[in-house]
């Protein structure tokens, strides 16, 4: 059996990134009122925050191929600078692995139709 590859639609990835984007901003003030106990939920919500950010308004959504593009260039960068954050290592480590996460979905073109607030 073949199996059927989702159609990209850009206007979808854009309103995930959204609902991703104010999760992440939620998760945040969450983590933030519980103080030191929780500093590694908010560092991954802000690398979450962080990702979505650079990639939700980018015109690179339009297309399949440009938006894996764009995902490599970000994963390619050096270093990432968040002001807030209380471990850097542990939020690149975060944003890095998130980017990974959505160059999987995007090849695979699948689960941005999936905006639940919880993943």
């Amino acid at each position: 059996m073949s199996e059927h590859k989702n159609e990209w639609d850009g206007e979808i990835v854009r309103k995930w990134l959204e609902s991703r984007f104010s999760a992440a901003q939620s998760d945040q003030d969450r983590a933030d009122k519980h103080g030191r106990a929780r500093e590694d939920d908010y560092d991954k919500a802000a690398a979450e925050e962080f990702v979505c950010r650079l990639t939700k308004s980018s015109e690179s959504t339009n297309s399949q191929g440009l938006f894996v593009e764009r995902l490599k260039q970000l994963l390619d960068q050096k270093e990432f600078r968040c002001v807030g954050v209380h471990d850097e290592r542990r939020f690149e480590r975060e944003v890095r692995s998130y980017l990974r996460k959505l160059m999987k979905m995007t090849r695979a073109s699948a689960g941005f139709e999936n905006t639940s607030r919880y993943q």
